[in-house]
């Protein structure tokens, strides 16, 4: 796997407390606590979320929402606070791809694709996700639908139509075929079956599948429908800034996604992602914020897996998705070390590894992203400062601070090692192996190939 000049060492504690006068408690009044423990999403639940992103079919060998289900601790574990399903919606038939379709080929809106299970199994996951702590968003594609979608029949007039008057498919998608979004009456259509999955299923938000392909103003006019009093969380595929005015919490960093993917081949070097962060105020708001990925759906099928594009880079790079300002997603196997395109279009699934090193540093990173302040990367995300190293090209260091808190982190991002100075001082804890490391203006830091540190205050 990864050479690093730090190891992840994990130590898993159990603490168990015992009070003879206390009174036991009972079935119920735990159903009540748990109940009590989970509260509604707000703004201020991002800046702490991992996302987990799950491609129900090939999750299990089942391919269900039970399977998705019994692993949620095991999702939790990980510091997700997000669990953001690819479409469970029945796949159109009429132009189909290959055996069962793509998910994003929808013939129903409000209905279940029957290879995942039932209505009431989707319900049970809902609540299992809620009982751990954690908010469900469904993926949402509302540029188009599949052709055998009730409303192709039923009202040809909320399709585009192309120059010989005659609905068509968006780009090469052959399978579905594009929604007119000038009909205020579809637009309300879709709105209504939006608010059934928040209303009767107690879903959270959505991922939005290809946002920018929907004008903005169609957006605009649903958040205040869809939250209707309540906060919901709002994930944009976009790296359009005007949709975040009104309507999306988060947009994709898809930039610095390729910008990690080049350095990674050495087509590029620090100076990009220094490029890349010096541009963010000069284009979005000062309260919008990304998610952050080395894979995902997308990318894991058409583009290759992380260790395809990544090499040795992998550990590296998920750390960095945890430290920029921003949230971080998992795409369901990276936990796993697994190393294969899933197939798209058919059945396949994931293979489970029990000695997977992902997985602890998963954990370690979850952990570092949900118990401290300086990488909270929302809304109210902690400050970033770019440090002067004496190998900027080569060396990413920078300084994460929110109000009294504050780390760093400093990654080798080439194949060579390296030796150089950053400009801290003082003795700090390294957050992914706990050791301390002690820093002063002569210090020589040497960073293997691919190597990062995480440094937090010691308490």
């Amino acid at each position: 796997m990864i050479k690093k000049i730090i190891g992840v060492s994990l130590v898993a504690g159990l603490f168990l407390a015992s009070c003879t006068t206390k009174k036991e408690e009972t079935t119920e009044d735990k159903e009540i606590t748990k109940e009590a423990a989970f509260l509604p999403f707000t703004a201020d639940m991002a800046e702490t979320s991992v996302v987990y992103e799950v491609n129900v079919r090939q999750f299990s060998p089942e391919g269900t929402f039970a399977a998705v289900t019994k692993e949620i601790p095991n999702i939790k574990k990980l510091g997700v606070k997000i669990l953001w399903l690819m479409p469970i919606y029945p796949i159109g038939v009429e132009n189909r791809k290959e055996g069962l379709g793509s998910y994003y080929s929808i013939k129903d809106y409000r209905g279940i694709n029957p290879e995942f299970g039932t209505a009431d199994d989707f319900k049970k996951l809902v609540d299992e996700a809620h009982k751990n702590g954690i908010y469900v968003i469904m993926d949402w594609v509302a540029n188009h639908t599949a052709w055998d979608h009730p409303w192709v029949e039923q009202h040809p007039d909320w399709y585009e139509k192309d120059k010989n008057g005659k609905m068509h498919s968006p780009y090469d998608w052959t399978d579905v075929v594009a929604l007119n979004f000038d009909n205020k009456e579809m637009r309300q259509a879709m709105i209504a079956d939006m608010k059934y999955w928040l209303d009767d299923f107690k879903v959270d938000g959505f991922r939005c599948d290809m946002a920018h392909e929907v004008p903005t103003n169609f957006w605009e006019e649903a958040k205040p429908q869809l939250a209707n009093g309540r906060e919901i969380f709002m994930l944009g595929e976009t790296e359009n800034a005007d949709l975040l005015v009104n309507a999306f919490d988060a947009a994709y960093g898809w930039e610095i996604h390729h910008i990690m993917n080049d350095i990674a081949k050495g087509k590029k070097n620090v100076s990009a992602i220094d490029t890349y962060m010096d541009s963010i105020p000069k284009k979005w708001q000062a309260d919008d914020y990304k998610l952050l990925f080395t894979s995902n759906h997308d990318e894991n099928s058409w583009a290759g897996t992380e260790y395809e594009r990544m090499g040795d880079a992998v550990e590296t790079f998920a750390a960095l998705t945890y430290t920029l300002p921003g949230i971080p997603l998992i795409y369901n196997g990276q936990e796993e070390d697994f190393n294969r395109r899933l197939k798209f279009f058919v059945k396949d699934s994931i293979d489970r590894n029990p000695n997977s090193k992902m997985r602890g540093v998963y954990e370690k990173l979850g952990e570092l992203k949900v118990t401290n302040e300086a990488f909270n990367g929302a809304k109210k995300a902690a400050s970033y400062e770019r440090l002067k190293t004496s190998d900027d090209k080569a060396i990413l260091a920078f300084k994460r601070k929110k109000n009294t808190t504050e780390a760093y982190f400093i990654a080798n991002l080439t194949k060579a090692e390296k030796e150089v100075t950053v400009p801290i001082n003082g003795v700090y804890k390294n957050f992914m192996n706990n050791e301390n490391v002690t820093f002063d203006a002569a210090t020589k830091l040497k960073l293997k190939p691919w190597g990062y540190l995480i440094l937090v205050q010691k308490k």
